[in-house]
């Protein structure tokens, strides 16, 4: 599946981790897990074009953030501490693009969705998305946080109303959490992965797939 939408969009290069990073960031979340937890976890990044998943991407893994373009395929961030290996998937949000999102689901342990505060005209068409996303059977039980971004912003809607506007409280059947953040600030950004990767590293470790022949 992701071979042809690697075909259809281009394709940025794999980011690696710096060696020598801060306690910051992924790898400081990932410091905080117990010692000999050896499996591998996928994080799916989705949200609207323009809410931010690539500037929240950079800024946990301390990347410069003055210059993002909007993400036409995909990017992904990939950290490994004491045998845990966390994989971030930062999917583009354009509307062109949300069809291809389907190719992305399978053996993701977790989602993430971002969504622009600021921008109340686009509450609904987020909220929409997400409804489709919580229904797909390949992503049931999945916990999923909900980084309510650009708080730096006067116009930006506190988390209770976005909880509201997206009927986060009618979701039932899986753990989900929303955490107030600002992507340009760093602000929020580490309290909800931490919560986000403690949810995934406590459950019970999934069996990967065969690879493809």
């Amino acid at each position: 599946a992701l071979g042809f939408l690697t075909k259809s969009l281009p394709s940025p290069p794999l980011l690696c981790a710096d060696p020598h990073p801060s306690a910051m960031g992924l790898l400081g979340i990932l410091r905080k897990l117990k010692k000999g937890d050896d499996r591998e976890s996928r994080i799916l990044m989705l949200g609207l074009d323009n809410a931010g998943k690539t500037t929240i991407l950079k800024k946990l893994s301390e990347e410069d953030i003055t210059n993002i373009m909007p993400t036409q395929g995909f990017n992904i961030k990939s950290l490994v501490h004491e045998g845990f290996k966390l994989n971030v998937w930062d999917i583009g949000g354009q509307k062109s693009i949300r069809q291809y999102w389907s190719n992305y689901f399978e053996s993701s342990d977790a989602l993430v969705y971002v969504v622009d505060s600021s921008d109340t005209r686009r509450l609904e068409e987020s909220s929409s998305e997400l409804k489709e996303l919580l229904a797909e059977e390949s992503l049931k039980d999945v916990p999923v946080l909900v980084f309510a971004n650009k708080q730096d912003l006067l116009q930006a809607m506190p988390a209770d109303e976005i909880v509201a506007s997206l009927n986060l409280g009618e979701i039932s059947g899986r753990t989900w959490n929303i955490q107030a953040c600002s992507a340009k600030e760093g602000s929020g950004l580490q309290e909800g992965m931490e919560w986000l990767v403690q949810m995934v590293s406590s459950k019970p470790a999934r069996e990967l797939p065969p690879a493809p022949a």
